[in-house]
């Protein structure tokens, strides 16, 4: 299937390139340390640029989110390639969902990266907030074969066997942790009345505690929605999931359970816009 717009498929917001140092001669090589340190005040510089560029802050679904208005061409989608782009986030909710996305390809993406991110939540566990949550993104059409698909998938057979009470809570001294970050958006098909779209994720998984066998981890999958449009909004028909793209995972340490629990707590979702 052929994309459904001209521009770059993932518009992820990043700060500027990297330069290249100028300067005729060869320079000898650093210690390690200094390098890191550079390298610490460069990405600090390059991101602080990042936070003050543009002008005036625009609202509406025909701003720019890069703070341009109307639609880049390719030309200069590609000179400005780590630019933030795409339209600004919704201001409606329903359920606690974003609402009200723009009749654009660029609104089925923000629409299918919140699905993503209200399917992949620890609320899907618990029966009745489930049921809120698929009828807020589900298609009048297929509201109840999604509702019992679901209710199918999260049994109390299944709860039981990630941990988690008949009801889905976690327990005693534990904190459960489902949690989807979407990566980037891509339209495999678009027109007036739907859209095919995947959304690649990163997502969080088990249950913080000291006494937990089943610790968080982190897997990558790419998300698939069909969407349609229904005068107003767009709302989900089918759903289905693949594994990966998948990194190599970096270096980093791993945290306590008791820092993973904070963070989980501490740290709110976002809304996503594309």
């Amino acid at each position: 299937m052929s994309l459904g717009q001209d521009g770059p498929p993932t518009r992820t917001r990043m700060p500027e390139g990297r330069g290249t140092h100028g300067g005729g001669g060869r320079r000898q090589q650093p210690r390690r340390a200094m390098v890191t340190v550079v390298s610490v005040i460069v990405l600090l510089i390059a991101a602080i640029a990042f936070a003050n560029r543009g002008g005036g802050h625009k609202s509406g679904s025909d701003a720019d989110a890069s703070g341009g208005s109307g639609t880049s061409t390719r030309a200069e989608n590609a000179a400005t390639a780590t630019a933030p782009t795409g339209r600004l986030p919704v201001t409606g909710k329903n359920a606690g969902i974003p609402v009200g996305f723009p009749h654009t390809d660029q609104g089925a993406q923000s629409a299918a990266a919140n699905y993503a991110v209200a399917l992949g939540g620890d609320g899907m566990f618990i029966t009745g907030r489930r049921h809120t949550i698929v009828a807020a993104i589900a298609d009048s059409s297929t509201l109840d074969t999604l509702q019992s698909g679901f209710d199918r998938d999260y049994s109390a057979a299944f709860n039981a066997q990630i941990g988690l009470s008949a009801d889905g809570r976690a327990p005693s001294g534990q904190t459960f942790v489902s949690r989807t970050l979407p990566a980037g958006a891509k339209v495999t098909r678009y027109d007036a009345a739907g859209a095919d779209v995947s959304v690649w994720c990163n997502g969080l998984f088990g249950l913080a505690g000291d006494d937990s066998t089943k610790p968080v981890t982190s897997s990558w999958f790419t998300v698939t929605f069909k969407l349609r449009w229904n005068g107003s909004d767009w709302k989900v028909l089918t759903t289905g999931q693949t594994k990966g793209p998948t990194p190599v995972s970096g270096d980093n340490p791993v945290s306590m359970a008791d820092e993973i629990a904070d963070a989980v707590q501490g740290f709110g979702g976002f809304t996503y816009a594309r």
